[in-house]
């Protein structure tokens, strides 16, 4: 894992990462568990399923931190929800395969980013969130399903790029909120920069390995 630099350096408070993280988790595998039942065939279903899976295991793996530093879990995601529900409807899309895409394309920056923030928290905590947010890697998981459907039918990678790129700055608004930066800092502003070019660049790979333009 590449420390995306100065990202770090911004970690907020540990029960801010923690609440913000559990709950994305979480709208994560509802966003993935509500498509199920749209899914194009059982395949699908089951790689989605699997995904879920990973997200959930991660949600619990965060509100367990939670807990153990006495903190009410579902108190400390109340913060965070409204920012984050309406997030995730912005990447809704009109059929299952933007759905996914925005899955894809939404927690493939997020992870990225929360797995350096996580870098700057407490020593013993940061431990225990090394890979957490990399184990499994939940876009994997339907990588194969989105490269089938993409060579199937070559119209639907001009419609799910132009849906992905309308996507990507509503995903950094949300993981420039996950970090502890004070308003009018230029010197963080600053700092972000290199880092936010790095995560575009890890982005893109991903974009490109679907064959769909970044």
């Amino acid at each position: 894992m590449i420390n995306r630099v100065g990202l770090d350096k911004l970690a907020p408070e540990p029960k801010d990462f923690l609440g913000r993280a559990a709950y994305l988790q979480l709208s994560f595998f509802e966003l993935l568990a509500q498509s199920l039942g749209a899914a194009p065939s059982m395949a699908s279903k089951q790689s989605v399923a699997r995904a879920a899976e990973i997200l959930l295991n991660r949600h619990l793996a965060l509100v367990s931190e939670l807990e153990r530093s006495g903190v009410a879990a579902s108190e400390q995601m109340e913060l965070y929800s409204a920012e984050i529900d309406v997030f995730q409807r912005r990447i809704r899309g009109v059929d299952w395969f933007e759905t996914m895409l925005g899955f894809f394309v939404a927690s493939g920056i997020l992870d990225e980013a929360l797995s350096s923030i996580a870098l700057g928290l407490p020593a013993e905590l940061s431990r225990r969130m090394a890979g957490l947010f990399e184990d499994g890697c939940a876009q994997d998981v339907i990588l194969a399903e989105f490269k089938a459907a993409i060579e199937s039918n070559p119209k639907l990678a001009s419609r799910l790029a132009l849906f992905g790129r309308s996507l990507v700055g509503d995903v950094f608004l949300i993981a420039r909120s996950a970090l502890n930066l004070p308003e009018g800092s230029e010197t963080d502003e600053e700092r972000l920069e290199p880092a936010f070019t790095e995560l575009i660049a890890s982005h893109t790979r991903r974009m490109d390995e679907l064959g769909l333009t970044a």
